[in-house]
């Protein structure tokens, strides 16, 4: 591989991340015309630098969608915005996740799965994608039929977030976020669901408009989508490659979200001069930080190579740092562990059923396996 990006969807990236963290911790990429960054330290620094930004400050949101229902979402999402607009809707999201109880996530993760289980085995790519997209929609108050039409159209919405989305994908993204805003509209929710949670938090967090609950509402389904569906395709491998039964699954999936990340990289972007160790990030220079490097830096985690879910405190950079640490890391780990303890409550077995070397799925930053055939 020659760059970090091509390194996402490579067998095994970790020794090549091994070399960026010894000997180019912070460094400016010709290739990628980009700086990278893959220490602890310096991925930490970038992360909380107030003056590098999640977008580029004159394109906050991007060109081939503004102006449309995708790109009505994608600038209310609490994860593109920076400054008073983030404080805001991540205060109103973070307090309404913080009303979803882990072990009935988990339930409602494992009961999910379970429907996916047919005579012919389990569907795979159901299980990693579908899964946590119905069971966040589930959580957000929509009955099960509606829940199902909203995993299968969250799937048409993030083609929008990919940098290589044509014309044809961008208008499946925009009628699918279209359908999404108006299944998830907040109006008067008063129940006792994850919308309505939100609705409130919104109110305590003086938003200005419903239209970001929406939106936002619609931001934690993309999220799940593909994210948590690398998570639960990573957990799967390693119990793969471990003997025995994984054991207690929480503390076995927060492993797996450092040794084998299913976000391994995010970008920054400079709105001013920014100096981090020796080097001075420029105003309109961008920064690819390799999180699934910092996972792995020795002076964050000591034997960063070995797979050990007993870890106590271990530094995981995947959820991101500081002001975007992401706050819907619980959930995603809760929905992992209930559909995959759902799955190996059925006897499968990963070791013989799992292809011992997988190849990836196309992205610039998800590392999601495929683990079906045909």
């Amino acid at each position: 591989m020659t760059n970090p990006v091509d390194a996402v969807t490579s067998p095994d990236p970790y020794p090549y991340y091994a070399g960026l963290v010894a000997e180019r911790p912070l460094a400016f990429d010709e290739e990628l015309g980009s700086w990278v960054a893959a220490g602890a330290a310096e991925v930490a620094a970038v992360l909380r630098a107030p003056g590098l930004r999640v977008r580029p400050p004159a394109q906050p949101v991007p060109p081939g969608i503004r102006g449309t229902p995708a790109g009505e979402v994608f600038g209310s999402l609490v994860r593109m915005n920076d400054g008073e607009t983030h404080t805001r809707l991540k205060s109103a999201v973070g307090a309404a996740l913080a009303r979803a109880d882990a072990g009935s996530v988990r339930g409602l993760a494992d009961a999910a799965a379970r429907q996916t289980f047919g005579a012919a085995g389990p569907d795979l790519d159901e299980l990693m994608f579908a899964v946590p997209a119905r069971v966040v929609a589930g959580l957000c108050g929509l009955p099960e039929k509606e829940a199902d039409d909203a995993a299968r159209l969250v799937g048409d919405f993030v083609k929008c977030l990919r940098p290589d989305a044509d014309s044809a994908r961008l208008r499946e993204a925009d009628a699918a976020a279209e359908r999404l805003l108006a299944m998830l509209k907040p109006g008067t929710r008063t129940g006792d669901d994850l919308l309505a949670a939100l609705v409130s938090a919104s109110a305590h967090a003086a938003l200005p408009s419903l239209d970001q609950v929406a939106g936002n509402a619609v931001g934690l389904l993309s999220q799940t989508y593909e994210a948590t569906a690398g998570l639960i395709g990573n957990t799967l491998l390693a119990a793969a490659r471990q003997e025995g039964s994984p054991g207690a699954l929480t503390p076995f999936v927060l492993e797996v979200a450092r040794h084998d990340a299913p976000v391994q990289n995010t970008r920054r972007f400079a709105a001013e001069a920014v100096r981090c160790g020796g080097a001075v990030i420029e105003p309109g220079q961008s920064v690819l930080v390799v999180l699934a490097a910092a996972n792995r830096d020795p002076a964050a985690n000591p034997e960063p190579h070995r797979f050990a879910p007993e870890r106590t405190e271990a530094a995981v950079f995947t959820f991101g740092e500081a002001a975007h640490r992401c706050p819907g890391r619980d959930l995603a780990v809760a929905i992992t562990a209930g559909t995959v303890g759902a799955l190996l409550d059925t006897g499968f077995d990963p070791a013989s059923t799992l292809p011992p070397r997988p190849a990836y799925r196309p992205s610039p930053n998800a590392r999601i396996p495929v683990l079906t055939t045909g």
